[in-house]
């Protein structure tokens, strides 16, 4: 099935900010092969993002960054998250544009080289964002340190680790974002490749 598989009946703009929020009337076609009833849909527009896991493969070292999301203020005890490098597609820039201009500002960092991971949809049943996911060659030594854009609120800690600590911050829950573990994940399973590539 595809998109000729959906009928919208309407579509409203609920809220529009730096986000923007629409109420979606649709029909779609079921496994059935029939058309479904209505239904009535919320959908959080958001621009794409670029999330870049800096990695240093002479060291084996990657560089995080901490900062505060107002997502995890509610359900967590310390809002402060270790995160990948990110940042949104908000101007005519490619991915990998995002990724470098992304690394200098939140990290103060150079990447030399960008490894396309994937792309996914990390919350479909109500977002249309979808997250370019990269590791991006870089060296680590001397990277630290508080960065950002004071004109955007940022407050930024950088953190260097050793790629076996940061998994073990997966495994035991202080890394608990999306990005961020597919990203180290991954470069768990691909390390010898990526080192043996990049060094």
């Amino acid at each position: 099935m595809g998109n000729d598989d959906i009928e919208i009946l309407s579509r409203e703009n609920c809220f529009r900010g730096f986000y923007r929020l629409d109420r979606i009337k649709l029909r779609h076609r079921q496994f059935s092969g029939d058309m479904g009833p209505s239904i009535t849909r919320e959908l959080f527009v958001r621009h794409d993002a670029v999330c870049v896991l800096p990695y240093d493969p002479q060291r084996d070292e990657v560089v995080l960054i901490e900062q505060f999301r107002v997502g995890a203020m509610d359900k967590s005890t310390n809002p402060w998250l270790l995160e990948l490098v990110a940042g949104l597609i908000d101007k005519d820039e490619e991915p990998e544009e995002v990724a470098r201009r992304e690394a200098v500002e939140e990290a103060d960092l150079t990447l030399t080289s960008l490894w396309p991971i994937t792309q996914y949809y990390p919350s479909p049943g109500g977002s249309d964002e979808r997250v370019h996911l990269f590791v991006g060659r870089c060296s680590s030594e001397g990277a630290g340190g508080v960065h950002g854009l004071p004109e955007e609120g940022e407050d930024i800690r950088v953190q260097v680790m050793a790629l076996e600590d940061a998994l073990a911050a997966v495994r035991d829950g202080r890394i608990d974002n999306a990005a961020s573990i597919i990203a180290l994940q991954w470069l768990a399973l691909n390390r010898d490749e990526v080192r043996g590539m990049w060094s």
